[in-house]
């Protein structure tokens, strides 16, 4: 879930906003200018980078790394289930990540409802289940993503589908 989260960081910027507050919109842009190595990172964003209505975006997420995430995210077998995105990708069910430190073996396992162990309460919210409040967050960035860029933006997903 975490590696998904960066999708949250995510705002649409309507052209009448950019002309009503037009020193913010320079301020960003010098903040651009003075640091150019956030471009590498970040959605490209400012003139000659407008979307759907003339629609600007301000992203965590650059289109390459938005292929990425959303291929694993909307993935049956990694996050996507038919209820959300779930919290842990279910890859961990067959592999579970196995750590050993101090002659101890610690492991993280999908589990889709009751912990094995009491360490998180007796449920393992972080390692299956669906969290509404950031499936939540989840969908207004998807939709702040389709706000920008319409049908245009595709991904091929391991499955076969394509969102």
């Amino acid at each position: 879930m975490v590696g998904l989260l960066p999708l949250c960081a995510t705002t649409v910027v309507e052209k009448w906003q950019r002309e009503r507050v037009p020193q913010a919109t320079a301020a960003m842009l010098a903040r651009m200018r003075q640091m150019p190595e956030l471009l590498d990172a970040i959605h490209p964003t400012g003139p000659g980078h407008l979307g759907v209505a003339e629609r600007g975006i301000i992203a965590l997420v650059n289109p390459e790394r938005l292929r990425r995430i959303l291929s694993k995210m909307l993935d049956e077998n990694e996050f996507l289930s038919p209820y959300g995105i779930r919290s842990l990708s279910k890859f961990h069910e067959r592999h579970p990540y196995i750590f050993h430190a101090g002659g101890q073996e610690y492991r993280v396992d999908y589990l889709q409802a009751e912990s094995n162990t009491g360490m998180f309460g007796g449920n393992s919210n972080w390692r299956g289940p669906i969290w509404f409040p950031v499936n939540t967050l989840i969908i207004r960035s998807l939709l702040n993503f389709y706000l920008y860029y319409g049908d245009t933006f595709k991904v091929e997903c391991p499955t076969g589908s394509a969102g």
